[in-house]
């Protein structure tokens, strides 16, 4: 049976790696479109930027934002459950 410290420190390590996941999500969303900044037009070209990425849409650019914040989360589980 695993130490409840340990559920902790995996608890806090995937809140703080998805939110540095959003982070660079939020900031790819931003200035990677034709119209930099967090307006509607913004967000917009944004996504529709990131789901070029992989021959889609805005659609697609949702799951491509989404990559980081899932990576972010399982990598900072592992760690540190890994550490602590």
């Amino acid at each position: 049976m695993a130490k409840e410290g340990s559920e902790v420190a995996g608890l806090v390590g995937g809140v703080v790696g998805a939110g540095g996941g959003a982070a660079a999500s939020v900031a790819a969303i931003s200035t990677g479109g034709a119209i930099a900044g967090t307006s509607a037009a913004g967000i917009t070209s944004g996504l529709a930027a990131l789901g070029g990425l992989v021959g889609g849409g805005m659609l697609a650019g949702v799951f491509v934002a989404a990559g980081p914040v899932a990576i972010g989360g399982f990598i900072g589980y592992k760690l540190f459950k890994k550490i602590f």
